[in-house]
């Protein structure tokens, strides 16, 4: 599961209106009727789906719960995640 502060392209700390304002800003360059993309519309539902979940206070509390509590096993995988997830939200695909 991908992690949904870096599909927002937002820190873990980050208010609620820093996630409102990525939301808006990604689902308006994902969005199915604006972007043409294979990839888009799935883009566009992992994006809706992280909003959904961090923009209620109790859902992102367990969520950051169950994201301390987890083990890392593959460092390199989760630094790349984190740089795409980073290269994305500036519009540069890898």
């Amino acid at each position: 599961m991908e992690n949904l502060y870096n599909v927002l392209g937002v820190a873990p700390n980050a208010s609620i209106d820093e996630i409102k304002k990525s939301y808006r800003v990604l689902a308006m360059r994902y969005h199915p009727d604006r972007n043409t993309h294979p990839g888009a519309e799935s883009r566009f539902n992992a994006i809706k789906k992280a909003y959904e979940l961090l923009s209620d206070p109790k859902q992102r509390s367990e969520y950051n719960q169950t994201l301390t509590n987890r083990i890392v096993l593959d460092t390199e995988a989760e630094a790349q995640s984190l740089w795409n997830s980073l290269f994305n939200r500036c519009g540069i695909m890898l």
